[in-house]
């Protein structure tokens, strides 16, 4: 049995030839069949989008013609074919489709314009990436704790309206003058709460408990603003 499935124009086809040896059918027949769908009224434009037309020559030379069709021709030709021996067929030829298709997917181009536009699809990409991935790097390899204010600094807030933007979402309250997590994000490793020092307008040492946060909450606060759509600067678009 030749190859089922072969690259054409960069698709992924069979040929009527190769569907009537497979399936043990006259190739006379499996032509009429796809020329029969070509030349309906309905749906034409559809089909003549999944064949095309080929030629082969034959044992004495001469020159025959033959379509050649992608997985969805194939699909609509064969739909009629019954039997176990036929199905067992179909199943060979949907694997010979996927493993053809996912070829296609990681081609090597083969020529330079090809190259270039391939170099200019993964730059594009890379443009679309790569702000998240400084941010989330650089959120990352900080080990210590971050004071929300450097992080609302990173969404374009102040100190006061990221405050507030938390409360309102139900990730933390105010007790006193300190900011602390709700019940349901308690004890799950976000914050961390310690002293802080200051001066009173008196000029007399004072402290206060202030919030910080771990990596681990760095990541859960980017993670629950990015499902609300509230992104860092650097990944915001113009």
């Amino acid at each position: 049995m030749n190859q089922l499935v072969i690259m054409k124009d960069k698709q992924a086809v069979t040929s009527s030839l190769q569907v009537a040896e497979v399936f043990d059918k006259q190739h006379k027949h499996v032509m009429e069949a796809i020329k029969n769908k070509l030349n309906s009224a309905e749906n034409s434009a559809q089909y003549n989008s999944m064949f095309a037309e080929g030629v082969y020559k034959d044992k004495s030379g001469k020159s025959n013609p033959m379509y050649y069709m992608n997985r969805d021709g194939f699909s609509f030709i064969v739909m009629g074919f019954t039997g176990h021996k036929a199905d067992g067929f179909k199943l060979q030829y949907i694997k010979a489709f996927n493993e053809m298709e996912q070829q296609v997917k990681f081609q090597v181009p083969s020529t330079l314009p090809e190259a270039l536009r391939l170099a200019a699809d993964q730059a594009e990409k890379i443009s679309v990436l790569q702000p998240k991935a400084d941010y989330t790097d650089k959120m990352l390899a900080n080990p210590g704790l971050e004071t929300t204010s450097v992080i609302a600094k990173n969404y374009g807030y102040s100190t006061r309206e990221f405050n507030k933007l938390l409360h309102g979402l139900g990730i933390q309250y105010k007790q006193g003058k300190t900011w602390l997590l709700y019940a349901k994000y308690q004890n799950l490793g976000y914050t961390h709460v310690e002293p802080f020092p200051y001066k009173d307008s008196k000029g007399l040492e004072q402290v206060r408990n202030t919030m910080k946060w771990t990596q681990k909450g760095q990541r859960f606060l980017y993670e629950f603003l990015e499902s609300k759509g509230i992104m860092p600067k650097v990944e915001q678009t113009a």
